[in-house]
């Protein structure tokens, strides 16, 4: 089999080569390039220990000397170069106690995860393959190299990444593989957050989000988000639904597109309902409250999980607001869009969608007709240029104080009120209109020194 390597890691391998060492490309990349995806980064493997590899490239960068890694620097771009290792005991399921470097190939490749990450190919010698990698990626199976037990003993990450690359991939996981991962979930718990929320993150934004059931059906959830097992374990008994929660959860998971927000906030948008459902005398089940008490629980997952500020305000925000359903008019979208806020609203509609595709047919046309006559107006609204919040509204707390009111809580409340009656008559937002308005009618306190 040849392979196409980049230019840069052909010529490290040829210099490696030139001065007796051996010189594979290695792992992901050999993988990703068998299957004709373009991998995100090259990694180099080599009999040279890391001084000798220092000694052949005129720029590098010492990125883990005790690992055996080097970065290679070739025209501003960085590539691992790590030499054959034997890993020594696994103490804590995350890090090997100790590393020896040793000259053999067959060794270094031995450790490592799965046997489709096990591979090494170089254009003089081809493809080293001593753990069945091809086979497996011609069986669509993510298996691990050697004894499962002993390879998520050494790092229990690797039980998140084998769904991870399942998901990613559209690989089924082998038997063997699947049951070292229930036997050994619980290890997870030695794992950082910052790791668990990279795989996280890379599982959901795959092609297949919804294979975030194998997490839950693997017993991971029960370790890493036992809040999502809460909503496997809960009914929707309305005929608005024909799945439980969590299972509307993947389903709505699967219909969502590639946005890191919007995959977040669909796999938790629901995850308030455990803790609202109640049911009425007639059996039907009901949820009042679920996003402002999800908003809560996912508030608690994301920042356990390590996400950034960022990240956290925003999902929270969508799931708060996901189950708003504005009529389709100009004055409840706008105020709609001042609630939601301008740049969520697109995925806020989304997440409306998605949700409702999720759900029974039970009024499911009248349900996406309302979306689509709120997002047609949404665009209305944007194209016109229209005040949907404070920072476009004609008055400012500069005016108001060029008008004689004093800085403080009351301008704020002058504000809001002037930005209430925008929204309402979005042709008001002028601020001569607008001054007038308030002198006339204006309802919030007059106090001395103020207009």
């Amino acid at each position: 089999m040849r392979l196409q390597l980049p230019a840069a890691v052909n010529m490290i391998i040829d210099v490696l080569q030139a001065h007796g060492y051996e010189g594979f490309a290695v792992g992901g990349c050999v993988r990703d390039s068998v299957l004709n995806r373009t991998p995100d980064d090259w990694d180099i493997t080599t009999s040279a220990t890391p001084y000798q590899v220092k000694e052949l490239f005129p720029k590098t960068v010492d990125t883990g000397l005790q690992h055996g890694t080097v970065t290679v620097m070739v025209h501003g771009v960085g590539y691992e170069v790590t030499t054959y290792r034997i890993d020594g005991e696994y103490e804590d399921g995350r890090h090997p106690k100790e590393v020896q470097f040793t000259s053999n190939l067959t060794e270094d490749l031995k450790r490592r995860d799965f046997t489709i990450n096990a591979m090494a190919y170089s254009k003089d010698r081809g493809l080293i393959d001593e753990f069945g990698g091809m086979n497996d990626l011609q069986r669509k199976i993510i298996r691990c190299v050697g004894d499962p037990w002993q390879r998520f003993g050494e790092d229990a990450l690797r039980i998140l990444r084998a769904v991870r690359f399942a998901a990613q991939l559209g690989f089924e996981i082998e038997e063997n593989t699947k049951k070292a991962i229930v036997e050994l979930a619980s290890t997870l718990s030695k794992i950082s957050a910052e790791r668990i929320q990279t795989e996280t993150v890379k599982l959901l934004m795959s092609d297949r989000p919804e294979m975030w059931r194998s997490v839950y059906d693997l017993s991971i959830t029960r370790i890493i988000m036992p809040e999502f097992d809460a909503i496997m374990e809960t009914p929707q008994n309305t005929p608005h639904h024909m799945y439980n929660v969590g299972e509307h959860t993947l389903k709505a998971l699967s219909l969502t597109e590639k946005d890191r927000i919007l995959r977040l906030t669909m796999l938790l948008h629901d995850i308030g309902k455990a803790s609202m459902r109640t049911t009425d005398a007639n059996g039907v089940d009901h949820f009042k409250g679920h996003g402002p008490a999800g908003k809560e629980i996912a508030k608690k997952i994301l920042r356990r999980l390590k996400f950034d500020n960022d990240t956290i305000a925003q999902v929270t925000h969508l799931i708060y607001w996901h189950d708003y359903r504005p009529a389709p008019e100009e004055k409840a979208v706008r105020r709609a869009i001042h609630k939601v806020g301008e740049d969520l609203f697109p995925l806020f509609l989304k997440v409306q969608r998605a949700d409702n595709l999720a759900q029974s047919m039970y009024l499911r046309e009248e349900k996406l007709a309302r979306i689509d006559g709120v997002e047609k107006l949404y665009h209305e609204i944007m194209e016109k240029h229209q005040c949907v919040s404070l920072k476009t509204l004609a008055v400012t707390g500069r005016d108001l104080i060029a008008e004689g009111m004093k800085p403080g809580p009351q301008m704020g409340a002058v504000l809001q009120e002037l930005l209430e009656v925008v929204l309402d008559q979005p042709e008001m937002n002028e601020k001569e209109k607008l001054l007038a308005w308030w002198k006339e009618h204006g309802t919030c306190q007059k106090a001395e020194g103020t207009l």
